[in-house]
């Protein structure tokens, strides 16, 4: 008489056995399938990170070779003075490309206002390059030129009212003015002649010296 709730109660445990065996069943799946959607994911991350990688460094390739080349429009300036005196100079440029300057150097950086030209001609001395722009560029290409500056040691940005063209790059005896800050030859000018040849005191600091009002 007590043979039927005997079987009742392993036909619960089978159907509980079978019910649990298709619950792990089904959390394999979505454990396989959450899986699987990680490491797509993640393969995408990689591929999107390499595509960039290697897309910078065949830039920067490029941006080197065109350096090795003439750079069109470039204006040079020879035989100048390089001696330390104090108060003001008269620059023939503006901004000035070298000549005597100020014992204190302007230090490397970003400048929303214009910096003093004895300083900074001393950086310039010491192989920074220096970009200004008058001070109606639009603000979009400030930040073009903001970005080029990124975290370089030896480049320095300010305005300057005085100049004849939108965007001008300068380093010790050389200069070139440009249009727009997306020429092309501004990458290639600062791949060529930050610590250039050119430079008189190369590998000098860009720090140390004076941070004017920015």
């Amino acid at each position: 008489m007590n043979k039927k709730p005997v079987q009742d109660n392993a036909d619960r445990q089978a159907r509980l056995k079978a019910i649990q065996s298709k619950q792990r069943a089904s959390d394999r799946r979505r454990t396989t399938l959450f899986l699987g959607s990680i490491g797509a994911v993640v393969v995408a991350i990689v591929v999107s990170v390499t595509i960039v990688i290697v897309g910078q460094v065949q830039e920067n390739q490029r941006i080197e070779a065109l350096a090795s080349q003439p750079i069109e429009g470039i204006e040079e300036y020879e035989d100048l003075t390089f001696n330390h005196i104090e108060g003001p100079v008269e620059y023939e440029q503006s901004p000035p490309v070298g000549g005597d300057h100020n014992a204190i150097w302007t230090n490397c950086g970003v400048y929303t206002s214009e910096i003093p030209n004895e300083n900074t001609v001393h950086s310039m001395e010491h192989g920074a390059v220096w970009i200004t722009y008058q001070p109606d560029l639009p603000q979009a290409e400030v930040d073009t030129l903001t970005d080029l500056v990124g975290s370089s040691g030896y480049v320095l940005l300010s305005p300057n009212a005085e100049q004849e063209t939108p965007v001008m790059v300068s380093a010790w005896s050389i200069q070139l003015g440009m249009d727009s800050a997306d020429d092309s030859r501004l990458p290639v000018f600062l791949e060529r002649y930050i610590q250039g040849e050119q430079s008189r005191e190369p590998g000098a600091a860009c720090t140390g010296g004076i941070t004017p009002a920015a």
